[in-house]
């Protein structure tokens, strides 16, 4: 009994000791190694960032944003000098009477003038912020404020461009209503370059309207 009670002990501990051993894993020197020996598996840590698709979008946005900036103070700064510089003076006059035209004898053209300065120095210091946009492109604080300004920069240079407009039709065609005689086959010169300055008024105001949308639209995929 005792033989064969330690026979049965024999056989469990072999059996056993074969179940608790770990096979070896070769490597490609095709040295065995356990898995034990090959340690804790390596765990490698990065830095590097996601890319932000929107991020992206908005930085192009921004871009052309600033482009668009570049184009709006060349239109207005035309505008400005065009109209401010407008003065003709016909060659024949009378002892008592000279045919003079200039821009400041009307108050629309006055008006013209300082609308569209305002919004060139407008345009000027924007750029600044327009450059914050494109490097942190989830800025919300300043294209809200571009947005703000924007609008009123649009309303500023379209009732400019609107009421220096009236004037110029008016020294085109006239109004026998109201006996008042086109003047532009006489003032040729300075009809052409008021006609010029409110079509680039028009321009820098069209401009501003796509401002306004590029903020809008940037804000609300914000």
């Amino acid at each position: 009994m005792d033989s064969s009670q330690k026979s049965g002990e024999m056989a469990i501990n072999i059996n056993e000791t074969k179940s608790a051993e770990i096979k070896p894993t070769k490597t490609k020197s095709g040295k065995g190694k356990s898995a034990a020996a090959l340690g804790p598996p390596i765990i490698v840590a990065t830095t590097k960032a996601a890319q932000d698709p929107k991020g992206g979008w908005k930085r192009g946005v921004g871009i052309f944003d600033f482009i668009l900036r570049i184009a709006a103070i060349g239109a207005a700064l035309a505008a400005t000098a065009t109209m401010g510089t407008t003065d003709q003076t016909l060659p024949f006059f009378t002892q008592f009477l000279q045919f003079q035209a200039s821009y400041d004898d009307l108050p629309a053209f006055t008006y013209f003038v300082i609308a569209n300065g305002v919004a060139s120095a407008y345009l000027v210091l924007s750029l600044p912020f327009s450059i914050v946009c494109i490097v942190r492109p989830h800025v919300v604080g300043a294209r809200l404020l571009l947005l703000i300004l924007d609008t009123v920069m649009v309303a500023l240079t379209t009732s400019g461009a609107a009421a220096a407009a009236s004037i110029v039709y008016l020294a085109h065609n006239g109004n026998p209503n109201t006996n008042w005689n086109a003047i532009c086959q006489q003032f040729n010169d300075f009809c052409q370059r008021v006609s010029g300055a409110v079509v680039a008024s028009f321009i820098t105001a069209l401009i501003f309207m796509f401002l306004v949308v590029l903020s809008a639209v940037a804000l609300r995929r914000n």
